[in-house]
């Protein structure tokens, strides 16, 4: 088959990262990079024009995908520009910052029948698939603990900011570990509740730079997620991924040495415990803990690699994506009802 030529924009750190698996994939050719300004290339990336303007790219190079690793604000006008013009759509998360674009890039994806895939990168995590297996085996209803707090500085703490003009931590990282819950649990989320502060004079006044969520499934499941960037974030206990039910749990151990702000530490799991509850006649626990080490995971240029592979075979094999689609505006409705819900101090019903 000939390869699928790709048209990449946005060059921040998931771009470059994308547009490196595009370039090393057989089945992809780079037929454009877009950013707005000029940015130092890895070595596999210098050999291609960086365009400025996305529109005028897409009409003259006429690609048959759209990658779109930009800010959030312009996900849903470009992936709908792409798909209208009859390429193909992956976009990284979130896929947009209301619900109601949202539901417009999928709708236009189907009126299309073009392919879109967003960029849930855990979702192409072996350790991250075995964890929610392993979660689903329990059975729930579930307690789901989870967070990811990052002590940000220098050029990441300036991308941070510049992620804030437009989305609060809880909502932008929030969507990957929502969609984890929704993935275990099956259920439907019927309430949200948030909380949020705001920590530094270097954001907007209306935004927040800690935030915090509660999620109450309709099988009983609940879980909070807890999201914090910035120079004054804390590394205690900054990844903690647990999910309890009746049977026992299932939880992520962080290797002890770990830092927030290394982008691996974001996906990687070191090791997961399995805990049953089943006790004997005695009272006491018939099993001991299971500890799975998870040996030889994939880095998070490795993910992007499997992530774009996923694209590749969702297009060539005409796989279907309704559910795929679906879930991606679910975990967005959850995070933007959260923030709806910091900045009212009310619970949101959905």
């Amino acid at each position: 088959m000939k390869p699928i030529r790709v048209l990449s924009a946005g060059l921040g750190n998931m771009g470059r990262s994308h547009a490196l698996a595009y370039h090393e994939n057989p089945g992809f050719t780079i037929a454009g990079l877009v950013n707005r300004s000029r940015v130092e290339l890895p070595a596999g990336l210098q050999g291609y024009e960086i365009l400025p303007s996305f529109p005028e790219a897409l009409r003259e190079l006429k690609p048959e995908l759209c990658s779109i690793n930009t800010y959030s604000d312009s996900h849903a006008d470009y992936a709908v520009m792409a798909m209208e013009a009859g390429a193909h759509v992956f976009v990284e998360k979130p896929l947009a910052t209301t619900v109601a674009d949202a539901e417009r890039v999928v709708a236009c994806a189907r009126a299309n029948g073009r392919k879109l895939v967003v960029g849930y990168i855990l979702r192409h995590h072996p350790s991250w698939m075995r964890l929610i297996e392993e979660a689903r085996k329990l059975g729930g209803p579930y307690v789901f603990r989870m967070n990811l707090n990052q002590q940000s500085s220098g050029p990441t703490w300036a991308t941070h900011k510049a992620l804030m003009e437009t989305t609060p931590p809880i909502v932008d990282c929030g969507v990957h570990y929502v969609d984890v819950m929704c993935q275990i649990t099956d259920a439907r989320a019927v309430e949200v509740r948030g909380i949020g502060l705001r920590l530094s004079d270097e954001i907007s006044p209306d935004m927040y730079n800690y935030g915090h969520l509660q999620v109450l499934f309709d099988d009983g499941s609940l879980g909070w997620y807890e999201a914090g960037w910035g120079p004054m974030i804390s590394e205690t206990a900054f990844f903690v991924k647990d999910v309890m039910s009746p049977r026992g749990s299932v939880s992520i151990v962080m290797d002890p040495n770990a830092k927030s702000d290394d982008i691996d530490t974001h996906t990687k799991t070191a090791v997961i415990r399995l805990h049953s509850a089943e006790t004997g006649p005695d009272g006491r626990f018939l099993k001991a803990d299971e500890d799975l080490t998870m040996a030889g995971e994939p880095g998070h240029q490795e993910l992007c690699d499997r992530e774009q592979a996923f694209v590749l075979k969702a297009i060539r094999e005409d796989i279907d994506l309704s559910r795929h689609m679906d879930d991606a505006v679910q975990s967005l409705r959850i995070c933007l009802a959260a923030d709806e819900s910091v900045r009212t101090g009310r619970p949101v019903k959905l």
